[in-house]
């Protein structure tokens, strides 16, 4: 059987970011669980102590679909 679900938009919600001078920010990695990307955090902290992590959650909600408007003549 074929699938017929749409992929889903955001599959890895939990992100580690590094946050960097002048309010900028780089995705350092990706997880599915929260817990996952608690403990690369800790990992992170201990191999690069000077740095600054934080951990966020990138919730996408989906776009309803609207149907065409039809104009009348």
């Amino acid at each position: 059987m074929i699938p017929t679900s749409k992929p889903k938009a955001n599959v890895y919600p939990w992100q580690i970011i590094r946050l960097l001078p002048n309010m900028q920010q780089q995705i350092t990695a990706q997880f599915h669980r929260r817990s996952d990307a608690d403990g690369y955090l800790r990992a992170l902290q201990r191999l690069t102590p000077s740095a600054n992590y934080a951990i966020v959650f990138t919730a996408t909600t989906p776009v309803p679909e609207t149907p065409a408007k039809v104009e009348a003549e």
